[in-house]
């Protein structure tokens, strides 16, 4: 439930302190055994060829005035067409043309543009009852100023598994909270929640990291922050739909066009 719901720009100062004491306190932490660092950490994550394919949702109306005003989380995701996102159903519901996709975002500059978010896909017992266990979704976004740009061309994107073993490899997940103008992220073993659902020991992933990817150590995107309590109820456990036949039709469908 509030992983869509903002949080005041008060707590930004607070929230910043945390996940910076979280990474101070990580010498304590084993090592992530694909190389990305601790595990169970949070920090602050600097620009990179990963980080630069995730980004932060928006209104359209904060099309030109992104700072602070960010609620959810999407990555690309690679496709034929190069236009793709993924993202939590939850994040894309409502009417089409409403939201802007900005990767890479931080302290309110679009380094890499700002693009529309058009089509969607949402299986069909998210749209029909908002069924937890469908809870992920994909969208098209324009090409950038109508001159042929790529979204996928300009900063990469990560492929879409499905089937993966829930917890055969730590994953990374980087998201946007809503209190920062800057990207986190986390490595972690992922474990079984459900059949249908995993779950993730991060701190800090609070309001606005709903749709944050959850990429394993060969780029592949296995999860997206969402399902079970829309993503969950504390900002230390997370959780995802598993990627099953359901998610790999939807992602086929979105990308057969």
């Amino acid at each position: 439930m509030k992983r869509s719901s903002r949080i005041s720009v008060s707590s930004r100062p607070a929230l910043l302190g945390a996940v910076i004491m979280l990474a101070l306190t990580s010498a304590s932490v084993a090592a992530a055994d694909d190389g990305r660092g601790p595990l169970g950490v949070t920090v602050v994550t600097g620009v990179s060829r990963q980080s630069m394919r995730v980004g932060a949702l928006f209104g359209t109306e904060n099309a030109d005035d992104l700072a602070g005003h960010h609620f959810c989380t999407a990555s690309v995701v690679h496709s034929p067409q190069g236009n793709l996102i993924a993202t939590a159903a939850h994040c894309v519901g409502g009417t089409e043309g409403d939201r802007v996709f900005v990767p890479g975002y931080r302290d309110g500059k679009a380094p890499y543009g700002v693009w529309k978010v058009t089509k969607r896909f949402m299986p069909d017992a998210w749209a029909s009852g908002e069924d937890e266990d469908s809870d992920v979704a994909f969208a098209y976004v324009e090409e950038l100023d109508g001159g042929g740009r790529r979204i996928e061309d300009l900063v990469g994107a990560n492929r879409f598994a499905a089937g993966t073993v829930t917890g055969s490899t730590p994953v990374t997940l980087t998201g946007y909270p809503s209190s920062l103008d800057v990207p986190i992220r986390c490595t972690n073993k992922p474990g079984r929640q459900s059949p249908t659902q995993q779950r993730i020991d991060c701190p800090a992933f609070t309001s606005g990291t709903s749709g944050s990817p959850w990429v394993n150590g060969s780029g592949q995107l296995v999860g997206v922050l969402g399902g079970h309590e829309r993503g969950g109820s504390t900002p230390d456990v997370s959780y995802s739909v598993a990627f099953g036949r359901p998610a790999a039709e939807l992602y086929a469908d979105a990308t057969s066009g």
